[in-house]
């Protein structure tokens, strides 16, 4: 999206002051939070394909309200729109794509697999980033927003073409609880896939099965507590990146040089996508390694620091790809959404404590130094990371 190299100008240039600003992603996280388990169960239950076609619809919906209406409000309400959109994507499409993968016995590449899409999904961002100078010279926000928009609804398009891998259970049939007519229709693994629609479609009882089988499965496994507090702990440094652009403005630079920088930062998490599913051993050295980088990076206020931050970046998002293909190595299909948007209601609630810690710090430090605090954390992650991990073996997992 052109938009998200700008949008933070878009809500300062509106006047809304750095706490606001905080605010307003605090909403989207809350939003998300809020909606995150739900869309898990609805996923499991219902079509993890329809939901993954009707969040880029939402977000686009929210994009709209603020290039049409760029005030506060305006922002808060486009923030819970794709608060709402995240959510239902959130899980939904991790779980969508394990399952088609394990079905063709193809599990253990899942995390290559991911962090390539990852790397393809930030190549666009590179150009779409790129974009955003001449697209704020040629015709201002508005051109950015409405080019975003179209971006969302191909987007939507796009969902349209998964396939529809019907749910299923990694160890045998479903439990008794959770027999529902998707169960009877769906029979074995090695069934083929049935209509979107399918199964229990809506019923209460089939979606708090599914919850409190989701749900159990965490309480039972020591594993999934360690990957949901590593990937959540991940998320609330990576969150650090929706403050990216005032970072680059407080090294000095101008609103044309602001979108190369980001693009920048955006480049290293492209570079760490690709390299996902390679080095697993290394994972806590690594985050160590990426602490360093972001306080040297952040610290130095200068434009060329910010090649210390993508690097940074690059090995968050190379350790998020890591830590979610632990996380569907270890869960049954039968609940794989829900769990994963269990760990996604995790990781926006240390998003929200990220927003609310960065809003007060705000009032004392600049970006700079703000970003220089966020390097403790990474050292907890380097001590969770240390343990190995368990599960069916990947490649270097």
């Amino acid at each position: 999206m052109p938009f998200y190299p700008v949008y933070a100008l878009v809500f300062a240039d509106a006047g809304v002051s750095p706490a606001g600003i905080s605010v307003l992603f605090a909403l989207w996280s809350a939003a998300s939070f809020l909606v995150e388990i739900p869309s898990g169960v609805w996923a499991d239950v219902v079509s993890r394909r329809l939901l993954v076609i009707l969040a880029p619809l939402l977000e686009a919906a929210g994009y709209a309200l603020w290039v049409v209406f760029p005030v506060f409000w305006s922002f808060a309400a486009g923030f819970v729109l794709l608060g709402a959109g995240t959510a239902l994507r959130s899980g939904t499409l991790q779980a969508l794509v394990y399952a088609e993968v394990d079905r063709v016995g193809a599990a253990g590449a899942y995390a290559r697999l991911s962090g390539r899409a990852q790397a393809f999904g930030g190549a666009a961002e590179l150009v779409a980033t790129a974009l955003a100078a001449p697209l704020v010279s040629a015709g201002g926000y508005r051109l950015v927003g409405a080019c975003s928009v179209l971006a969302l609804l191909a987007c939507a398009a796009a969902g349209r073409t998964l396939p529809r891998t019907p749910v299923r259970t990694r160890s045998g049939p479903a439990e008794p609880e959770r027999v529902s007519s998707r169960d009877r229709t769906a029979g074995a693994a090695s069934s083929e896939p049935t209509p979107d629609n399918q199964g229990a479609g809506g019923d209460d009882l089939g979606q708090l099965a599914t919850l409190r089988a989701g749900l159990g499965a965490v309480r039972r496994s020591a594993v999934l507590r360690r990957v949901l507090l590593l990937t959540a702990t991940l998320t609330g440094v990576a969150a650090l990146d929706e403050y990216l652009p005032l970072l680059a403005r407080g090294t000095g630079a101008g609103p044309g040089l602001v979108p190369l920088l980001v693009l920048a930062v955006t480049a290293g998490s492209t570079i760490g996508g690709l390299l996902a599913g390679r080095g697993g051993r290394w994972l806590g050295p690594a985050l160590a390694v990426a602490a360093v980088l972001l306080a040297v990076g952040a610290g130095t206020g200068l434009p060329v620091g910010i090649v210390g931050v993508a690097a940074a970046f690059g090995i968050f998002y190379w350790a998020l790809a890591q830590a979610d293909a632990r996380l569907q190595d270890s869960v049954e299909d039968s609940v794989r959404a829900t769990v994963s948007s269990i760990s996604g209601a995790a990781m926006e609630a240390v998003a929200i404590l990220t927003f609310g810690l960065y809003a007060t710090g705000s009032a004392w430090l600049s970006p700079r130094w703000l970003f220089v605090a966020a390097t403790l954390p990474c050292l907890l992650l380097a001590a969770i990371a240390r343990r190995p991990p368990t599960g069916r073996p990947g490649p270097d997992r």
